[in-house]
């Protein structure tokens, strides 16, 4: 027998379409449970059943590591207190006490983007800093290269696996070693960083499909929520009360956040995008990421590619957060984007692949 699923349109559907009563039935739990808002509200998300036909098609896709429950401190964390929230000046003054990002990944960064500058000169900036040769090394000689144990230098690996991956790669260890902090109940630094990714290597995927920049739109969906990143690590016990009034009121981060904290993960991302010197469209979009507006002339917009990236990652479920929710999509943003569905099928395949090999290189 055919799944109903068989039988979907090759157009993605509107945010706000009616659900289907066959197509509901034909959902797994896992998959109710991830689209649970827009179902309660009577209505489909329009990657809902594109989850389920790719899930249906690729039965060997890499998966995230088994959803796991918040655990929360002992001592209860009433949200709205006035102790828990964030005082904006200490959020500022964290921020400027970031370090800035390493010179030499830096460097090896520049040089990977400039088509002029030879194999060697980016083999040679990578090698000031042995952390991101054993990575190179070890990404270069995986399976997933087909050439295990035969790529002995940075030269041959940056031939190998060209410059767009390994910037991937140095991006992704540059960033992941700027926050180190307290365990923040409910909050989990490894599934953060999966998500990261995710969203990093899904907005790349959504910008070559506009044909716009896609290196700068790996760096915002990879960005996008570095402002939870840094509250969990700096406030970890405020957080937590963020966290759990998510989760027991069911509100969305944002409102959450700014309900127990005084402040959100938007502004504060934002913030630090603009201290690390990031641009100025970089900052804007992880501000925007979820309340998007179109770019020049009714176009898509960074915040469009990456509230869009952000859907498709949640929807993925690689966090290993047993709370995972598929936000709603913005309709302006998701018209204005205007993925097909093939191509919706084909950034999930290469998002989970993507994410299973950096997340090993990584140690996550």
């Amino acid at each position: 027998m055919n799944s109903p699923l068989a039988s979907l349109p090759t157009q993605t559907p509107l945010p706000g379409a009616a659900v289907a009563p066959e197509l509901v039935a034909a959902l797994p739990p896992r998959v109710e449970h991830l689209f649970r808002v827009t179902r309660q509200a009577g209505r489909m998300h329009p990657l809902q059943h594109l989850l389920q036909r790719h899930r249906e098609q690729d039965t060997a896709s890499p998966r995230g590591p088994e959803p796991v429950v918040p655990v929360f401190a002992d001592r209860p964390v009433p949200p709205n207190q006035p102790a828990d929230r964030i005082d904006g000046e200490q959020v500022r003054q964290r921020v400027r006490e970031l370090p800035p990002l390493p010179k030499a990944a830096l460097d090896a960064l520049a040089a990977l983007r400039d088509d002029e500058t030879s194999s060697q000169h980016c083999a040679d900036l990578i090698g000031r800093d042995q952390a991101l040769v054993a990575r190179t090394l070890r990404l270069a000689n995986s399976a997933f290269y087909g050439v295990p144990g035969r790529v002995g230098t940075t030269r041959d690996a940056v031939h190998l696996l060209g410059r767009r991956t390994l910037g991937s790669v140095i991006t992704v260890a540059t960033l992941s070693q700027q926050f180190s902090g307290q365990a923040c109940p409910g909050f989990s630094f490894a599934g953060f960083w999966r998500h990261a990714m995710a969203a990093a290597l899904a907005s790349r995927s959504v910008a070559r499909c506009l044909q716009a920049p896609d290196e700068t739109a790996f760096t915002t969906g990879l960005l996008h929520d570095v402002g939870r990143l840094a509250l969990a690590a700096y406030f970890p016990l405020q957080m937590a009360a963020a966290i759990r009034a998510q989760r027991d009121e069911g509100q969305a981060k944002v409102e959450a956040e700014n309900a127990t904290l005084g402040t959100d993960h938007v502004e504060v991302g934002a913030q630090i995008a603009t201290h690390w010197n990031f641009p100025a469209e970089v900052s804007q979009a992880i501000a925007g990421h979820h309340t998007p507006r179109a770019g020049p002339g009714g176009s898509a917009s960074l915040a469009d590619t990456v509230h869009v990236a952000d859907a498709i990652a949640h929807a993925l479920d690689l966090a290993g957060d047993a709370d995972e929710l598929v936000p709603e999509l913005d309709r302006g943003a998701w018209n204005r984007v205007a993925l097909p569905t093939s191509a919706v099928l084909t950034i999930f395949r290469d998002t989970e692949a993507g994410v299973a090999e950096l997340c090993r290189v990584m140690d996550l």
